[in-house]
Order: structure tokens, then C-alpha cells, then sequence
């Protein structure tokens, strides 16, 4: 199921089958008008778009109640309810009110069903986003902390952000003490070239330091470039043995933390 029209034509409510999900995600966008991002990855797959419809709380949560009652027609089963969109959902104002009416539908709605926020964990800087989302990792939100990069080189060509990689990578540490995550990495190549075994021995050092401090690591996702993106071809999708490869050098590493398990691959 192909979600990025529907999400750039204004939708605050968008479902679409996630292979990190297993199935039916319903996405909630509280980005409808515009692309808003604290990072410039090179392989984000938001196309440049204008739309006239603005975020609302009202109609957002009316639209993720219809969406659910949708799929329960239709037999089909949601995995989860996502917070992701066209940009980083913690820069938006909303969130934190858009994050109490998700928990509150989802728990009236469809009391089984994961709600879950992927971030790029800028955030997190913000003492008061900080405290929130270690609140809300307590009552049950999956925290998908995206960590695309080892060192600040590939991290500078992979994110593009302005904010320094040490001071988001300490902010990480703080936070993964504190709260449940899934740690995701994308793995591409960018102007043909993929991390190189300096990056990708560094990551896995992070990885392992972070997995060893962390309150609970529920995952590592290792995924590739699947869908288009505005810049192709400056990024490019691996082969699914780089992929799988890179997986089990990290398992390798976790192994002496007994949490090789975590590691999984999503081409």
C-alpha cells in the first residue's frame, strides 16, 4: 500500500503497510501542509508538496477514530498507530495534545493496538519533550529512535542536521535510561558509497553502549531504502547481504550482552 500521496495531499490520518510493523500501520501526520524536519536525510522519501489543510486536533482524532472502525470492518488487524508524517512529529506544537487523544482513542478503540512514535530524538533537547516522552514510554508508547550513524561523518551525510552529532548522541544516552526504545538504522549508500568499516565498527560500538545501558532495547532495525525520494539517485538501496551482513557483525558484537536477538533486518 503506497501512503505518500495521500499523506502530502493534506491527510492527518494515513494507513499504509509497514515491513518494520508487520502489517497495517495507521499513521497520524501533524505535518499536513508542509515538510518540517530538524534533519535532511537525502533518502527521506517526503516529495515537495503544497496543501491548504491545516492540523487539527479535532479532526485528527475524529479521522484516526474513523480509520480504526474502517479496518475493523474489513477484517483487517492494525498493528500499530504511528506517529510519523512529513517531518519530526516533536517539532510540531501539537504533539504533546495529539499524543494524549492517540492514547486516548487507542485506548477506547483498539485497546490491543501498539501506539508508537518514530523520531529522529531531537526532541529530546528539549528538557520538557524530554520528560514527556520518558512519561509516555511508562505508559506504554514504543519510542523508535532512529541512530543512522556511528561517527559525525557519516552522520553529517546521512542527516544533514545542524545540530552537532555529540550533543544528540548525549541527549540518546540520558534518554535510553530512562525509557523503552527500538533503535533504527537506515542503511543506504549516498554519492554511490556506502558507510565504511570505520563507520559501521563505530556504530556498533555505539549500539553496544547504548543496548548495555539502556532500561529496556526492545529492538535494532536494520533497514534499507525502499520507497523514492526527491534527491534519487544521491541515495541508493544495498544489497540485502550488505544488510544482512552488517546484522550479523552486530550480533556478533551484542552476543556478549546476550542480546544478539534484537538485531533484525528489514530490506
Amino acid at each position: 500500500m503506497e501512503h505518500r500521496h495521500s499523506r502530502e495531499e493534506g491527510s492527518l490520518i494515513y494507513p499504509v503497510y509497514s515491513r518494520r510493523s508487520g502489517g497495517l500501520s495507521v499513521g497520524i501526520n501533524l505535518f499536513p501542509d508542509r515538510k518540517l524536519c530538524s534533519f535532511d536525510c537525502p533518502y527521506c522519501e517526503v516529495f515537495p508538496f503544497d496543501s491548504e489543510q491545516a492540523f487539527s486536533l479535532p479532526l485528527m482524532e475524529k479521522a484516526l477514530v474513523g480509520a480504526l472502525a474502517q479496518a475493523k470492518e474489513r477484517d483487517i488487524a492494525v498493528c500499530d498507530i504511528c506517529f510519523s508524517g512529513n517531518g519530526e512529529p516533536t517539532l510540531s506544537s501539537h504533539f504533546p495534545a495529539a499524543l494524549e487523544a492517540a492514547f486516548r482513542v487507542r485506548d477506547r478503540e483498539a485497546s490491543g493496538v501498539r501506539l508508537a512514535l518514530i523520531t529522529n530524538g531531537s526532541g529530546l533537547l528539549d528538557e520538557g519533550l524530554f520528560e514527556l516522552l520518558c512519561r509516555a514510554g511508562e505508559r506504554g508508547l514504543c519510542i523508535w529512535l532512529k541512530l543512522d550513524a556511528g561517527t559525525p561523518l557519516w552522520y553529517k551525510a546521512a542527516s544533514r542536521s545542524a545540530i552537532p552529532f555529540e550533543r544528540l548522541i548525549e541527549k540518546i544516552r540520558a534518554f535510553v535510561k530512562r525509557a523503552p526504545v527500538t533503535l533504527q538504522t537506515m542503511i543506504c549508500a549516498i554519492n554511490g558509497t556506502p558507510p565504511s568499516p570505520d563507520e559501521a565498527r563505530a556504530w556498533e560500538a555505539l549500539v553496544a553502549e547504548l543496548a548495555c545501558a539502556a532500561a529496556e532495547l526492545r529492538e535494532v532495525q536494520i533497514y534499507g531504502k525502499a520507497r523514492p525520494a526527491p534527491e534519487d539517485p544521491l541515495a541508493a538501496c544495498l544489497p540485502t547481504a550488505f544488510l544482512e551482513a552488517r546484522a550479523a557483525s552486530l550480533r556478533a558484537v551484542l552476543a556478549s550482552v546476550g542480546k544478539e536477538t534484537l538485531v533484525k533486518v528489514y530490506p
